[in-house]
């Protein structure tokens, strides 16, 4: 019998915490550089948006989803993520509390780092977007998310966004196929995408970029209004996952190491052939980032 094709919401709840474990036994330096990477790959996105806006709105009105379909990816590190895995396996105990804000600030400095040098580098400096009607579009863009809307705007649109974000990484967990995985992204985006929601990872691109082509704001502005505001709004929107997700199905679950363990062997095909495990523990905590929960049943 062929196994289900998605896994049932007990069984994603326990693989965020695994996910969140995981995550916190990772160096810092593998953190971040995949926050780094995390934050580039999004910028191509953002990119792709804004010169597909300038150029032929019409593209992007059909298709919104399309400009941060680089966003949940395996191996990427971005902070709206791990607002959802890191705060579940907290709750539960998995891992101790001091892990969740060391975890964001190297996430967020990353995704910041990665940004920046995707819009300063390989966009700004290389000329690709240097004509009309882009640059103009792109300072009246960066003027839109960050100098225009009030902060408690942005505050409320981060929650909506990262609800949303954190729905399609819930749903991504779920999913056993990459086209499953694919689908499940694309709708909860495509919606926060079309409905102008702020995502403080995208921003990290689209409103820097502003300011390196000559937007009428500074980097203390966008730092006060639009950085924090999207930031605290994100947090609160996962935890619109996250709590409902202990609350529902982790009532009754404790987490035990052994576990861990376990699905990263299963994962790399079984104990190894010497009778043990043939990979260093943090090889096998990278291998159960691409999780695979364990056969126990959560009622």
């Amino acid at each position: 019998m062929e196994p289900p094709s998605t896994l049932k919401p007990a069984e994603v709840a326990i693989a965020m915490v695994e996910l969140g474990v995981a995550k916190h036994k990772t160096r810092a330096d593998k953190v971040f550089a995949k926050a780094f990477l995390a934050g580039a790959m999004l910028s191509f996105g953002g990119l792709l948006s804004e010169v597909i806006q300038a150029g032929s709105g019409g593209i992007n009105g059909s298709n919104p989803g399309l400009v941060k379909d680089r966003s949940p990816r395996p191996g990427a590190s971005y902070k709206q993520h791990d607002d959802s895995s890191h705060p579940i396996a907290v709750i539960k105990g998995a891992i101790p509390w001091w892990s969740l804000p060391l975890n964001w600030l190297i996430v967020t400095f990353g995704n910041l780092v990665g940004s920046l040098f995707f819009g300063a580098i390989l966009v700004r400096y290389s000329g690709i977007i240097s004509t009309e009607p882009y640059q103009s579009f792109v300072q009246t863009f960066a003027l839109h998310k960050a100098r225009d809307p009030e902060w408690h705007q942005i505050f409320l649109r981060g929650i909506g966004c990262n609800w949303l974000v954190c729905v399609a990484v819930w749903q991504a967990m779920g999913a056993r196929d990459t086209l499953s995985k694919i689908v499940s992204i694309w709708i909860p985006i495509w919606i926060f995408v079309a409905c102008g929601f702020d995502h403080v990872v995208a921003n990290m691109f689209s409103v820097p970029l502003g300011i390196m082509f000559g937007a009428d704001l500074t980097t203390a502005a966008y730092i006060r209004k639009s950085l924090i505001a999207a930031y605290i709004g994100n947090i609160v929107g996962a935890l619109f996952v996250a709590l409902p997700a202990v609350y529902f199905y982790l009532g009754d679950y404790h987490y035990h190491a052994s576990d861990m363990q376990l699905a990263a062997m299963e994962t790399a095909g079984g104990v190894g052939s010497g009778g043990g495990r043939s990979e260093s523990s943090e090889n096998d905590n990278d291998k159960a980032e691409v999780y695979r929960v364990s056969s126990r049943r959560v009622e």
